[in-house]
């Protein structure tokens, strides 16, 4: 088992659920109009510390996809999936998105928001 190189984005970014792994910058967000078999989801142009599963054809609400189911790169928690192609020519702006589920991510702040200003009070 090696060691696992992780990205670390700045700014305003979300996180996985489970570890906390940083999965996508704020500027890469979409549209947060989608939705996944256990609620809202969002649309990403790039997602990082990341695997990407199997591929394979999933009906959808909108058609026919070829989809691949993606994994937090640390604790392995599906978080998504990945648009590889698309059967319905109005479909085709998905190919080589990313969804990630809104239950299984955290975030959208900017970290410096997330860290105490302890040193302020005093």
């Amino acid at each position: 088992m090696g060691r696992l190189f992780l990205t670390k984005l700045d700014g305003a970014f979300y996180t996985c659920n489970s570890c906390q792994t940083h999965l996508a910058n704020i500027e890469e967000l979409i549209s947060k109009t989608f939705h996944s078999r256990n609620g809202a989801a969002y649309l990403f142009n790039s997602v990082v510390n990341i695997t990407v599963g199997e591929t394979e054809e999933r009906m959808m609400t909108t058609g026919m996809h070829v989809v691949a189911d993606i994994y937090c790169l640390c604790c392995c928690q599906n978080v998504g999936w990945k648009y590889e192609a698309a059967f319905d020519e109005a479909q085709k702006y998905k190919e080589g998105k990313f969804i990630l589920e809104r239950g299984r991510i955290i975030g959208g702040a900017k970290e410096a928001s997330v860290i105490s200003s302890d040193a302020d009070e005093g």
